[in-house]
């Protein structure tokens, strides 16, 4: 599964009261802080591990982040970060093809992962008496995959890839604009302007000496961190890690990521021809990096453009003048940079594509142009920040999400217990907040627009 866009804020949270994960914790005001215990070690390798005992039920997550995505391939060779979530699932050195799942689901467990610019993850989901399983099989991956890769599993898998392109981009309506986007807001040489699913002709020219030196370099235990969560007994699960990773080979040190600046100096404007029935118009921006100052602003931002019908995008575009089909605005966060993209997909209706878009995108500006001049209201801000706080606290009502929220927590802030700063982000915020974020990240003379028209259109 492709991860195409990397977040921390609106979508993670804590489990509902009265879970006993969770422990509340009563400050001098009688606020009460969010917290997820766990306990945090790291192995001669520099594997780091993170443990969290939640017992509400018999499972367990195990969930590895491998701290390598597309942001760490180069141009000529894109595409390597997801080429290797899918021959993560092809065996390893001491488990044959096909044998991962097939011992998983005799277990009652289930797996999967995904990619996305920053970050590539594994994750099972099992019965809490078969986490020696999901050890055992995670491990033997990380230390022992390049036993079995061959030139011919990478040329297998890279088909398999090219295909998904196809499917999900190429071949699907609006995927090519979903491409597009990174490239024209990014330069050539920075980490963000290639997509995750990689280019067709770096596909192509992948080797079996390119796969096994990209694993090398990136898939060792020093770059990598393992959450377990779940009905554990903190003891026991550390002593399973280090039993099965400790035979690991640790590898050399990842450098810092390198990231060139990236500015809009004027308006890029691109009409693309899709097989699409409904033009749509996308603009985008440059924005703050996840957890940075104007992040948390904007995830407001997109709640009152566009966060239900009452917001102001919708209930204008959609159910005021019913000249657009649909409307979303958010803010897509990445450790090294942000993009902000509102959508608007055109009604049918007698104007030509161009003019319905240009109308939609003029409404668009004045309704941006009247949150520059006048900060949305309390209530507004009540009904958004309300909505988040919602989110944070579904979310978070799975292991899966809780244990996979703990490493993105890790990765992005260095601490896996963020929860209570997260969500603070957005309880602290004014509506003069919004605004000043609104003016500073997205100006209506530095953006993107690109206008995707249905094929043949004169």
């Amino acid at each position: 599964m492709l991860d195409t866009l990397s977040r921390v804020g609106l979508a993670f949270a804590l489990v509902a009261a009265g879970t006993p994960a969770l422990e509340a914790q009563t400050g001098p005001a009688s606020a009460t802080r969010l917290s997820v215990p766990y306990e945090a070690f790291t192995l001669p390798n520099g594997l780091h591990v993170i443990l969290h005992q939640d017992r509400s039920v018999p499972m367990v997550e195990v969930n590895v982040w491998y701290h390598v995505g597309s942001s760490r391939e180069r141009p000529g060779r894109t595409g390597f970060a997801h080429l290797f979530e899918h021959l993560m699932f092809e065996g390893s050195g001491h488990v044959a093809e096909g044998l991962f799942d097939t011992l998983l689901e005799a277990a009652g467990g289930s797996n999967n992962g995904s990619t996305n610019t920053d970050r590539t993850n594994y994750y099972e989901s099992l019965p809490s008496n078969a986490l020696d399983l999901a050890l055992y099989l995670e491990s033997d991956r990380m230390g022992y995959l390049l036993d079995v890769v061959t030139p011919q599993m990478v040329d297998s898998q890279r088909d398999i890839v090219k295909n998904e392109r196809r499917e999900r981009y190429e071949n699907a309506p609006y995927g090519k604009a979903e491409l597009r986007l990174s490239e024209l807001l990014y330069p050539k040489d920075h980490p963000y302007h290639w997509p995750p699913i990689g280019y067709m002709d770096d596909l192509s020219a992948a080797t079996h000496e390119d796969v096994v030196d990209f694993f090398t370099r990136y898939y060792a235990p020093g770059n990598a961190s393992l959450v377990i969560a779940g009905d554990i007994e903190l003891g026991e699960a550390r002593r399973a890690v280090e039993h099965w990773f400790g035979d690991v080979q640790g590898g050399a040190a990842v450098p810092p990521l390198q990231v060139p600046a990236a500015a809009l100096t004027s308006v890029v404007r691109e009409t693309l021809a899709d097989q699409v029935q409904l033009p749509r118009i996308y603009l985008a921006w440059l924005t703050p990096a996840l957890l940075t100052p104007g992040d948390a602003e904007l995830d407001m931002l997109s709640g009152i453009l566009t966060g239900g019908k009452n917001s102001r995008l919708y209930k204008r575009l959609v159910f005021d003048m019913q000249i657009a089909q649909d409307v979303s605005a958010a803010q897509y966060s990445s450790l090294a940079g942000s993009m902000y993209v509102i959508e608007a997909t055109a009604r049918p209706s007698d104007l030509s594509p161009e003019a319905a878009l240009a109308r939609i995108t003029s409404i668009i500006d004045e309704e941006l142009d009247r949150l520059r001049g006048e900060a949305p209201d309390d209530r507004e801000l009540t009904r958004v920040r309300n909505g988040i706080e919602a989110a944070f606290f579904d979310s978070m009502e799975t292991l899966a999400g809780k244990a996979d929220q703990m490493n993105a927590y890790y990765m992005a802030a260095g601490n896996p217990d963020y929860f209570a700063e997260d969500l603070g982000r957005y309880q602290m915020l004014a509506p003069e907040d919004i605004q000043a974020a609104l003016g500073r990240w997205l100006p209506k003379d530095r953006r993107v627009e690109l206008s995707v028209v249905p094929e043949g259109t004169p």
